[in-house]
């Protein structure tokens, strides 16, 4: 059975999201048209309205709708901490499962040179930049490193910590890595919560 152009258009289209192969695909498509049509407007719209309104926060880089995030406002965020984290999603995982009250900063990935993905990608440059300019109420004393503990994470936390080092007031700033728990080659978005609050609380000096 073959389908109509419009139809294969929108199976196709459904193929971009994670985990979604041509039979989850075609199972949603034809859900929403012959079962929920109210619901792929909903959608639709929804998507459009996120696409055109979510951008990034100009401090920490995570997903937000306005210039800077409601977690960089907050005034009861300690400012003193900052926790680098690859994705939005680590963001989520750490505020949900541990005690963690600093702020964040998030790389949206890992260093991937044969994927053409450098420093400059990650933001980092502005990082260390953040990192060397804090003053006042705003330095930062202490980073906290949680990238995912694969080879391309445990490569960005190096290269992280290096560039730190090398950083004028280094001495002034603490850098640790969350270890205990979290398995090598695992995601932290995947990771349970008393795992990772485990590897949080756990969190040894570099």
């Amino acid at each position: 059975m073959t389908f109509s152009p419009l139809i294969e258009e929108l199976i196709d289209a459904l193929r971009c999201l994670p985990g979604v192969g041509r039979k989850s695909a075609q199972r949603m498509a034809l859900h929403l048209l012959e079962r929920d049509r109210q619901g792929g407007t909903n959608l639709s719209q929804a998507l459009q309205e996120a696409l055109d309104r979510v951008g990034r926060c100009q401090s920490c880089r995570n997903h937000s709708e306005s210039d800077t995030c409601s977690t960089c406002v907050n005034p009861r965020r300690d400012r003193h901490k900052l926790c680098i984290v690859e994705t939005p999603a680590d963001v989520l995982a750490i505020d949900q499962s541990t005690g963690y009250d600093g702020l964040y900063y998030v790389l949206m990935g890992h260093l991937s040179p044969l994927d053409g993905i450098g420093p400059e990608a990650l933001g980092l440059p502005a990082l260390f930049a953040r990192l060397q300019e804090s003053l006042g109420d705003d330095v930062v004393q202490e980073v906290i490193i949680a990238t995912n503990p694969t080879v391309e994470g445990e490569a960005t936390a190096h290269f992280i910590h290096e560039h730190i080092k090398s950083l004028a007031n280094s001495a002034q700033i603490s850098v640790s890595r969350i270890a205990n728990g979290v398995p090598i080659g695992g995601e932290l978005e995947y990771v349970d919560g008393g795992t990772l609050a485990h590897a949080f609380a756990g969190r040894k000096a570099w």
